[in-house]
């Protein structure tokens, strides 16, 4: 059957696609040189711009001097056309960031929150000191995305269990929606670590790479064919559930502090730090999870004392790099959270020769390179990811009469990159 041509809405929705994802990814641009990286005619780039510019997605930013005749006008998106909250929640502490339209931070709140009782208010506290700081109205917020610990269910996208967040229940996401009126979006923290790690570290290359959370918690993120994996009851990655020969059997019970065996018993804080007080190595338990990050660090900067130690901890490591590469085959492992990070490449090494004597696979493993918080990046990232495609989306709505005197636009000859 002959395709049909496309219509003149459906023409002009796919060029502004084209051209916004442009010129977020390159711009400023020029009408002729949006014209001809996207393939456009002349006059048809002057009728994407006109649009997008009524619609207040684009605005001029200047001139570019130089060339013939009279200076041509720079165009890009305009940074105002939305913004997004990204979150990243603890025990003891809440982080959340304002981000534009273009991906530019422009405001932050980190606030103290053990003891809290009620994550709803907590939440709520973030996000307005975050818009203050931003100098923005909620009202002006397209999307939100909360990173959290534990298990978010694909379906419904509210939390099933967080391991040390009690207070964090189902019906935790319409209570959130209901009071900030806003789209809220719950996502797994080490998922969105994944997330940043795919666009701005270490994956960024790789369509196939999982990268392994070791800090206050434990966690997997799965990448495969550029997808996150998350399962189908967004178990996909609770690695520190994972049963090891010669540890407890991990049981059910999903209490804060109840998971004692398994993976989780081998490189967990409190065994890290057993392990650095055998090799004398500073692991001091009052300093809680980041001690075991200190004794690390220590580790690598002793030189050959502390060899023995990383070659200890690697060969942990190795059991559960080892067991998911098996399955997954992925050829890249990340190793991200606070614990792996101190470590960096000279623990990232050992691990990879260490996985390479038990396993015929045999991955590369390097330390994360994301900057920052990588769970906030992650949620900024999509955050931005789904405001971004509703901005897009919304071109296809006319904002003059159904019936158009506009002449009929080709088509771009070739669909820009996405800017995410």
């Amino acid at each position: 059957m002959p395709q049909r041509p496309g219509t003149p809405r459906l023409l002009r929705a796919i060029n502004d696609r084209a051209a916004l994802e442009l010129l977020l990814e390159r711009g400023p641009l020029t009408r002729p040189q949006l014209g001809a990286q996207t393939g456009l005619s002349k006059p048809t780039a002057s009728q994407l711009l006109a649009r997008l510019e009524a619609r207040g997605l684009v605005h001029s930013v200047g001139e570019q001097e130089g060339g013939r005749g009279p200076n041509a006008r720079l165009y890009a998106v305009k940074p105002s056309a939305a913004y997004v909250i990204g979150i990243d929640v603890g025990p003891n502490r809440i982080e959340a960031a304002v981000a534009d339209i273009t991906g530019e931070v422009t405001g932050h709140s980190d606030l103290a929150t053990k003891g809290a009782a009620d994550p709803v208010a907590v939440v709520h506290q973030a996000v307005e000191r975050a818009a203050e700081h931003a100098r923005i109205g909620l009202g002006q917020v397209s999307q939100i995305v909360i990173g959290t610990p534990g298990l978010v269910d694909p379906e419904s996208g509210d939390i099933g269990f967080a391991w040390d967040l009690p207070s964090w229940h189902r019906g935790l996401l319409d209570a959130l929606r209901s009071d900030l009126r806003r789209m809220v979006t719950l996502e797994n923290d080490v998922n969105l670590a994944g997330v940043a790690e795919q666009h701005h570290g270490a994956g960024r290359d790789h369509d196939n790479f999982v990268l392994l959370w070791v800090g206050r918690g434990m966690g997997l993120a799965t990448v495969l064919g550029g997808r996150l994996h998350r399962g189908t009851s967004g178990g996909a990655g609770e690695i520190g559930w994972l049963p090891v020969a010669g540890t407890d059997a991990p049981t059910g019970d999903r209490r804060p502090g109840a998971l004692k065996g398994g993976f989780q018993a081998l490189v967990g804080p409190e065994p890290v730090e057993d392990l650095a007080r055998r090799y004398r190595l500073p692991a001091d338990p009052a300093d809680g999870p980041a001690a075991a990050a200190v004794a690390v660090r220590a580790a690598v900067e002793a030189g050959e004392s502390g060899e023995g130690f990383l070659v200890e901890l690697a060969q942990r490591l190795a059991l559960g790099v080892a067991s998911v590469c098996l399955v997954v085959d992925p050829g890249l492992v990340v190793l991200a959270g606070e614990i792996n990070r101190a470590g960096g490449s000279v623990l990232a090494r050992r691990v990879e020769e260490a996985v390479a004597r038990i396993s015929p696979v045999r991955p590369r493993v390097v330390p994360s390179t994301v900057n920052g918080n990588p769970v906030l990046r992650g949620a900024l990232l999509t955050a931005l990811d789904t405001a971004r495609q509703e901005i897009f989306t919304s071109t296809t709505e006319p904002v003059e009469p159904a019936v158009s005197t506009e002449p009929a636009e080709e088509p771009v000859a070739e669909p820009a990159e996405s800017a995410t």
